[in-house]
C-alpha cells in the first residue's frame, strides 16, 4: 500500500505547448458499461457517448508556485470518456472518466502513480513535422496519427455524427473536470482544470489507426472530430472528494 496519497494532495500547474485531440463517437449503449455507476455519459444527440485521445505536449509541469526550471517536459497520451456527474450539493458537473494514461518519461510515471490513481505507463511517442503537417507515432503502443495542414476550410470526418463544427466542439476535450472513483467507499474524486487562451483549431484527419480503442471491443467507433490547441498555461487544482450516493 502506497505511503503517500492518490488524490491529488496539492495544486498543478504546467504550460501546454500543444495539444491535439481526436474523439470518437459510439453508440451510448456500448460505451456506459465502461464507465462506473456514479457518473453518466455526456451524450450527443441522446444517441452517441464519446471517447477523446488527447496528446499533449507539456512543459514545466511542477506544484503550484515552484519555480519553473523544477518542472518536468513530458509527452502525455491520454483516454478519456466525457461524463456528467451530480455532486452530493447538487452541483452538475461535465467532464472526463479516465481510460488509459501514457508517458513518454519513466520519470512522469513514476511520480503520476504516487499522487494520482490515473495509473501512468510508459512508452514511446513520436511527433514529427513537415511542410504538409504532422504525425504522432507510437510502436511500443501502436498507434499512428497523421493530420495534413491545408488552407481550405477544414471539414468534418465523414463519419462524424456533427453536422458543424459548432456542435463538434462541444466534444472537444479536454474538459474543466476529471473523476475518479473509489467504489468501495463510494467516493469521487473531483480535479478541477483551470486553463487560458483555450481556442480549438479544426484538424484534418489523413490516416489513424488506435489498436487501444480495438481492446475495448466495441462494434461502432466513429471518428467525430480533431482539434489542435497551442499555448496554453495550465492548472489542476487540488483534487476534491465527494461522497457518493447510490
Amino acid at each position: 500500500m502506497s505511503i503517500f496519497p492518490k488524490n491529488h494532495p496539492f495544486p498543478v500547474e504546467a504550460y501546454f505547448k500543444s495539444t491535439t485531440v481526436l474523439s470518437f463517437a459510439v453508440p451510448k449503449t456500448e460505451l456506459g458499461p465502461l464507465i462506473p455507476e456514479c457518473l453518466e455519459l455526456d451524450t450527443f444527440d441522446d444517441t452517441w457517448g464519446f471517447i477523446a485521445m488527447a496528446m499533449v505536449q507539456t512543459k514545466q509541469l511542477r506544484p503550484k508556485g515552484f519555480p519553473k526550471f523544477l518542472g518536468n517536459d513530458f509527452f502525455l497520451v491520454g483516454f478519456r470518456i466525457f461524463v456528467r456527474y451530480q455532486t452530493s450539493w447538487g452541483k452538475r458537473l461535465r467532464g472526463l472518466y479516465i481510460l488509459k494514461s501514457e508517458t513518454n518519461k519513466k520519470k512522469m510515471e513514476l511520480l503520476g502513480n504516487i499522487f494520482t490513481s490515473y495509473s501512468y505507463t510508459t512508452t514511446d511517442i513520436t511527433h514529427v513535422n513537415d511542410a504538409n503537417g504532422f504525425r504522432i507515432f507510437s510502436k511500443k503502443s501502436d498507434f499512428n496519427l497523421v493530420f495534413e495542414n491545408t488552407a481550405a476550410e477544414v471539414t468534418l470526418p465523414k463519419s462524424s455524427p456533427f453536422s458543424n463544427w459548432k456542435e463538434a466542439r462541444r466534444f472537444a476535450g479536454p474538459l474543466p473536470f476529471t473523476f475518479s472513483y473509489n467504489k468501495p467507499k463510494n467516493e469521487v474524486l473531483i480535479i478541477e482544470g483551470v486553463r487560458s487562451n483555450w481556442t480549438p483549431e479544426p484538424l484534418h484527419v489523413v490516416d489513424h489507426s488506435i489498436s487501444f480503442l480495438n481492446t475495448l471491443h466495441l462494434k461502432e467507433v466513429k471518428l467525430a472530430n480533431a482539434f489542435r490547441i497551442e499555448e496554453v498555461p495550465y492548472q489542476w487544482k487540488k483534487g476534491k472528494k465527494d461522497q457518493w450516493k447510490p
